[in-house]
């Protein structure tokens, strides 16, 4: 009797999750630094609220804008490659056909039957096998510019609310600490969160991305307290 074997891996989730992760952490880190940095320096909440928003702004622009640029480079190469395939099926078919031969002998078939194989994928959608075994290219991993960039953005923005919430709640004299705390809650949970979900060790996701945050909050603070007094 046969039964189903669905397997679930990891390696899946890599793609997506690092995206999300990545902005959500950008998100968090660079408005929280900002809101702590301005706060250190004796800046009203008023402004501080000013500062994390236009962060906010400027960052999700920023990532959207620099992943679009990106996956859009990605996009076009693929795109090249695709068509120079599509070119040399169509002038060199049995060049095709041995290099498509050639590329399951390598991962393990024998001569006659990585032939057979190369000829029937070949007699049906050959740019398709071509484009998969030899490129590397598959439909749920194309490059697809316009959906990176919004989910950049999207993240970023999800990450850069928390700090500005913390603004606007937190008393006017303990914006730095409440500011401070809540990000670092923040990254931890997301740290955690991506290890779990990648199947890293949870505790060590955590205190990973916290650490950075910390510091890059650390560091932000201290240059804030250091021109806020000299103002």
């Amino acid at each position: 009797m046969l039964h189903n074997h669905g397997e679930s891996h990891n390696t899946t989730r890599i793609g997506w999750l690092r995206a999300a992760v990545l902005g959500a952490n950008d998100g968090t880190i660079s408005v929280a630094s900002l809101v702590v940095g301005v706060a250190a320096s004796g800046a009203q909440q008023r402004s501080i609220l000013l500062t994390g928003v236009a962060g906010l702004v400027a960052g999700a622009m920023s990532m959207a804008a620099g992943e679009y640029v990106s996956v859009q480079s990605q996009a076009d190469t693929e795109s090249a490659d695709i068509e120079r395939e599509k070119y040399e099926l169509q002038v060199q078919p049995e060049s095709e056909l041995a290099e498509l031969t050639s590329i399951y002998v390598s991962k393990g078939l024998d001569q006659p039957l990585a032939r057979l194989v190369a000829e029937k994928l070949m007699s049906g959608d050959a740019l398709l096998a071509h484009t998969r075994d030899e490129l590397g290219i598959t439909e749920t991993l194309r490059a697809r510019p316009i959906q990176a960039a919004l989910a950049s953005a999207v993240s970023f923005v999800v990450g850069a609310i928390v700090p500005i919430i913390s603004v606007l709640v937190a008393p006017a004299t303990r914006v730095t600490e409440v500011a401070s705390v809540t990000a670092l809650l923040t990254l931890a949970i997301l740290g955690a969160t991506a290890a779990y979900a990648g199947g890293a060790p949870v505790a060590k996701g955590a205190l990973r991305v916290a650490f950075w945050g910390a510091l890059a909050m650390g560091l932000t603070a201290g240059v804030g307290k250091l021109f806020g007094t000299v103002v």
